[in-house]
């Protein structure tokens, strides 16, 4: 039975058939072609019966798939599938590779070739968008001889599930920014602050452009030079990000929701924050709390983080903004720096939700970040040459207007904003952190 379930004819015997099939019509004019036929008959059922025999006596060909433990949602991921043959032959394989359904792809195939105790590999990369279990069916390889009659097919690695989570890879790329100082690399601001309200950090030499006020003299007059104290910025202080998973979260760009940019933003960010020796924290919220992790520096709170940020999903609701409020004026005592991201589209939604925003903003650091819509930047970089294409230029200014028009309302009123392309969200909430930072206003 698993002789049978194996055993394919290559698509090459057709040709031989089509062939033979060719000599019999052609033996009907040409009566000397009809015994030669018949040996060519005999040929092929033998070369079928001894191909048979190489491709089912031994072990044959071995493959498997390897898969990080983890994909990273958004980026795109390695999968590599080794394989090798034991045949005493030049064999012929060809790889099909079930991906998962959420790639909707199912035409991969690759053809390669193989000699005796080869080994090769072979690298392709998959790019989810969703979060989510993605389940990998089988490894199947067909193997053939020279003779190419018969195929045999192995089968490896069934159903094979790999976590796809927020984007790791982004988070170790700001990771190591964050380590090497070299955060200005990717257009992110560091900035050493001498201030009053920071830390205490070391004492040096006066270099000019040192301001005066920190000059120590008692330093100075033991050293006998000027002598300054330096600053750094305040440590262990309690950061929240909050994420908006209400219907506003659930709009696409690029194949990817909001809420997944704003989820790959957190954990970025997060990593750089605990790095610079800050407490993170975390709520989600939509029409009820869903996730609320409070803020810790702990060695192992990034992974805390991690994985409620992979259970987060968007539903339909309209989220809470009352809730949420009620909920950190009673829980979050300290006073915090938070990242609210959310979307509004509208300045009637603004300000339904702007006393909430307003009661945050008293005790709080209040950074509410929100997303410029990139589909309508074609619409209005494009000529009006029609009626109709006038009217739709003008809705996609004004609309693009009204997201000007509420980062100023939200400014008026004291109130932080980062108003943001999906794509540079990462880049623009850590700006924003050092700049807040930076100037002391935590």
């Amino acid at each position: 039975m698993s002789f049978l379930k194996s055993f394919y004819f290559h698509n090459v015997f057709f040709r031989y058939i089509a062939l033979l099939s060719a000599s019999f019509i052609l033996s009907y004019w040409i009566p000397a072609i009809y015994p030669i036929a018949w040996l060519l008959i005999t040929v092929l059922g033998g070369a079928f019966l001894f191909d048979c025999y190489l491709l089912y006596n031994g072990k044959g060909v071995l493959a498997n798939r390897q898969a990080p433990q983890k994909l990273s949602n958004s980026d795109f991921n390695a999968i590599y599938l080794h394989y090798e043959t034991f045949y005493g032959f030049k064999t012929y394989v060809t790889l099909i590779d079930e991906l998962p359904v959420q790639f909707q792809k199912r035409d991969f195939i690759h053809s390669s070739t193989l000699v005796k105790g080869q080994k090769k590999t072979f690298e392709y990369t998959v790019r989810p968008t969703e979060r989510g279990e993605y389940v990998f069916g089988n490894l199947i390889v067909y193997a053939s001889s020279p003779l190419r009659i018969v195929k045999r097919r192995f089968i490896f690695q069934k159903n094979q599930m790999v976590p796809v989570y927020p984007s790791i890879v982004q988070m170790q790329q700001y990771d190591f920014l964050a380590i090497s100082n070299k955060l200005s690399h990717l257009g992110l601001k560091k900035i050493r602050r001498i201030g009053h309200t920071q830390e205490f950090e070391q004492i040096k030499e006066y270099v000019p452009g040192d301001d005066f006020r920190t000059i120590n003299w008692k330093a100075t007059a033991k050293q006998q030079a000027l002598m300054v104290n330096q600053y750094q910025d305040e440590r262990s202080q309690p950061i929240y990000s909050i994420i908006d998973s209400g219907r506003v979260m659930k709009m696409p760009f690029n194949g990817l929701k909001l809420l997944d940019y704003a989820i790959n933003a957190t954990l970025a960010f997060s990593n750089v924050a605990l790095k610079r020796n800050d407490k993170t924290g975390l709520i989600a919220f939509s029409k009820h709390l869903e996730t609320v992790v409070p803020a810790a520096q702990k060695i192992t709170h990034l992974n805390t983080i991690l994985e409620k940020l992979y259970n987060i999903d968007t539903n339909f609701s309209d989220s809470d903004f009352g809730m949420l409020y009620a909920h950190i004026k009673r829980k979050v005592t300290h006073r915090s720096l938070l990242l609210l991201y959310t979307n509004f589209e509208h300045m009637s939604a603004l300000k339904r939700q702007l006393p909430f925003l307003l009661g945050l903003a008293k005790q709080h650091v209040l950074v509410v970040i929100f997303f410029e819509n990139t589909e309508l930047e074609q619409l209005i970089a494009e000529d009006a040459e029609n009626m109709q294409a006038i009217y739709h230029k003008t809705i996609a200014e004004k609309f693009d207007l009204e997201k000007r028009l509420m980062q100023k309302e939200l400014q008026k009123h004291g109130i932080q904003t980062v108003l943001t392309k999906p794509e540079a969200l990462t880049i623009n909430t850590i700006n924003k952190y050092l700049e807040i930072k930076a100037r002391g206003l935590l």
